[in-house]
């Protein structure tokens, strides 16, 4: 067998399936890219037995047909070290060995059987539905910061797809903080389902230059989402979600309008002086003020500042995990933030004053800590 390949496309495309592969696998032959070659097609995937990636690329010169597997680093390290430039892949068929020729001289390596690499599962279901890849992608970045890593609740690791007929909702919560990110522009047949972490990380470095749109099918234990020429398969986290309309406080009376922005800087200036076991700080507000500030009884350190907002409600002292406030600060990309709260012991629901999208809702809750007497 034989190809001839761009080594700048190779490179491009096997640094997407790069971040599946894990530094320990259970199976040697994982620690392998797997080619696939048809006439003027290359198709190479990569798996860890829970997600599979597969890019297919086309128009490329190919003589004979078969697969193989590839060392992936060893692969990784020479496309990393060759400026573009054409390269020749020369496979023998019986003992798998690589020769791949360029201008600047041969390079042998051993490939693997590729009949031996595992088959992703196939599809065993026609529900699906579409998103454009622009807002697949901002679903993902404004919840998976929000998802949980403890591993005695795996429901909770993982992004909540809530899939209407007219919208469709992602949802992340760790307990402490929770993410509802509503689309009214993207919707199908009515189903939940959890995605893990590690494939919504891959999908969310490759949708950033993804124009088309993700077509994403799901079955009971499996999801495939499809865009361009590349297939991302994962298998689904099983267990029953959280109910989270259940946590989101419905009467809010109290209501602080603040620039996002400044509020960030605040917090995390205060956040240097505060304990570094509860990172809690403490907002107090009344009229148009916002007063924030931290202490650290144990070594004698205290910050306080103070902001100009616009403040509905009676006066009013609630604390929050710095950490949690700066993250969801640091996900909006609005000028303004409301926070709506109803009690110091309840949980602040924060929203971006003004939507970049009508097409979209962001609700961030976050739950209070305990004050300091």
């Amino acid at each position: 067998m034989n190809i001839i390949v761009n080594s700048s496309i190779l490179h491009k495309s096997l640094q997407l399936l790069g971040g599946v592969l894990n530094s320990n696998n259970s199976l040697p032959i994982l620690d392998n890219f797997l080619f696939e070659i048809r006439p003027q097609t290359l198709t190479v995937s990569a798996s860890d037995l829970e997600t599979a990636i597969t890019v297919t690329l086309d128009g490329i010169d190919t003589k004979g047909e078969g697969v193989l597997c590839v060392p992936a680093k060893l692969l990784m390290d020479i496309l990393k070290s060759i400026p573009e430039h054409p390269l020749n892949f020369t496979i023998d068929s019986k003992t798998y060995g690589i020769e791949i020729s360029s201008d600047f001289g041969k390079y042998k390596l051993t490939g693997v059987n590729g009949d031996d690499f595992p088959k992703a599962p196939a599809m065993d279901s026609d529900k699906s539905f579409k998103v454009p890849g622009d807002v697949m992608s901002r679903a993902i970045s404004k919840t998976l910061f929000a998802a949980g890593n403890d591993d005695m609740r795996p429901v909770m690791s993982g992004v909540y797809f809530e899939v209407h007929e007219n919208e469709t909702r992602f949802v992340a919560t760790d307990a402490h903080k929770l993410v509802r990110y509503t689309r009214t522009d993207a919707g199908g047949d009515a189903a939940t389902f959890i995605v893990p972490r590690k494939p919504l990380n891959l999908m969310k470095g490759i949708l950033g230059s993804v124009k088309s749109d993700v077509s994403v099918a799901y079955s009971d234990n499996n999801a495939q989402f499809t865009f361009d020429n590349v297939s991302l398969m994962c298998r689904l986290i099983e267990g029953k979600y959280p109910n989270y309309e259940a946590v989101i406080p419905k009467e809010n009376p109290f209501k602080l309008t603040i620039d996002r922005a400044d509020l960030l800087q605040s917090i995390r200036r205060v956040s240097i002086f505060a304990n570094k076991t509860t990172h809690q700080v403490r907002l107090k507000m009344g009229g148009s003020e916002l007063h924030i500030s931290a202490e650290d009884l144990d070594y004698s350190n205290e910050a306080n500042e103070r902001l100009t907002c616009t403040y509905v409600g009676d006066d009013m002292e609630i604390g929050f995990n710095s950490r949690f406030l700066a993250e969801m600060l640091s996900n909006l990309d609005c000028d303004n933030v409301t926070m709506e709260m109803s009690a110091p012991n309840r949980a602040g629901i924060m929203r971006p004053l003004e939507l970049v999208d009508e097409s979209e809702d962001i609700l961030m809750l976050v739950m209070p800590v305990m004050l300091n007497s």
